[in-house]
C-alpha cells in the first residue's frame, strides 16, 4: 500500500473486517500515518468491543460473520456516538442508504483506496473535534456561537449535545453535525451543495443521498413531523431551511 508522511495524530481506530489480509494492510497504512489501530474479525465480538473500548472511529465492513455491519451499527448506536465508516459493495445504493439509516456516518465502496479512506477518517475526526466548517454563512465565525435555543429545543455545539423538552436527544455524530449546521443557520436556506461541502469537505456529486437520509432521521428526534415538517423544511430545488419560530 502507498504511504504518506506520518502525522502526529494518535486516534484510536477499530477495524471490523474478516478479511485478514485486507485488515492487516489497512492497519499498517493507518499506523504509518500516526493512528493507533486494532482489528476485530467477528461481528458479534465487535459489538462488545465498540461498546467497551469506545474507539475514536470504527471502520465497519458490511459483510461479516456473527453480525453483519448493519446489525452492528443498529446495536451499538445507543452506546457509541463516534464516527462509523461503513465499507459497502461497489455501486450498491441500497447498502449505502441502509447503512446511513442504521447510523453510519460515511461509506466507501470496497476496495477503498488507502488515501481516500485516510482522508475520510481525518475529515470525520476533525469534524468531531472542531465541528462542521460553516463557510457558507457570511456572519458565522468559529467559536462565535456555541448554543442555540428554539422553544423546547436546545442544541449545544460545545457539548455536542441536544435536548428536546429538557431530555437528551440520541444523535449520531453525523446527525449532530447536520443539526448544528442547520440550526446555527436558522432562517437561511442551505443548499445540498453547501451542506455537503461543510460536512464532508468534498464537492457534492449530485447523487449522494446521505443528507436526505439524515434529515429524515433527525426530524422525529427533534419532534418534527416527518410527513409535514415545520422545523426543518425542504425548499424545492433549493435545499433545507431550519425555521426559527414555529
Amino acid at each position: 500500500m502507498e504511504q504518506t508522511q506520518q502525522s502526529d495524530e494518535s486516534w484510536q481506530i477499530l477495524i471490523v473486517e474478516d478479511d485478514e489480509r485486507l485488515a492487516s494492510l489497512t492497519k499498517e497504512y493507518l499506523e504509518s500515518n500516526g493512528m493507533q489501530v486494532s482489528v476485530e474479525g467477528d461481528g458479534s465480538a465487535a459489538v462488545g468491543r465498540i461498546k467497551t473500548e469506545q474507539p475514536d472511529l470504527v471502520i465497519l465492513d458490511l459483510m461479516l460473520p456473527g453480525e453483519d455491519g448493519l446489525s452492528i451499527c443498529r446495536l451499538v448506536r445507543p452506546y457509541y456516538s463516534g464516527p462509523i465508516i461503513m465499507l459497502t459493495a461497489r455501486d450498491d445504493d441500497l447498502d449505502q442508504v441502509l447503512g446511513l439509516e442504521m447510523g453510519a456516518d460515511d461509506y466507501l465502496a470496497k476496495p477503498a483506496r488507502p488515501r481516500v479512506l485516510l482522508a475520510r477518517i481525518r475529515a470525520l475526526l476533525r469534524r468531531v473535534k472542531e465541528g462542521p466548517v460553516i463557510s457558507t454563512a457570511d456572519d458565522a465565525k468559529p467559536g462565535e456561537q456555541n448554543r442555540v435555543t428554539f422553544a423546547n429545543l436546545v442544541v449545544d455545539n460545545g457539548m455536542r449535545e441536544a435536548w428536546l423538552d429538557e431530555e437528551p436527544i440520541d444523535l449520531t455524530s453525523a446527525e449532530f453535525d447536520l443539526l448544528w449546521l442547520l440550526s446555527s443557520n436558522a432562517g437561511r436556506v442551505l443548499s445540498r451543495e453547501e451542506i455537503f461541502t461543510a460536512l464532508r469537505g468534498i464537492e457534492y456529486d449530485g447523487q449522494d443521498r446521505s443528507i436526505d437520509v439524515r434529515i429524515s432521521r433527525i426530524r422525529p428526534k427533534i419532534g418534527d413531523d416527518p410527513l409535514q415538517p415545520k422545523r426543518i423544511k425542504t425548499v424545492r430545488s433549493k435545499g433545507y431551511l431550519f425555521v426559527k419560530e414555529i
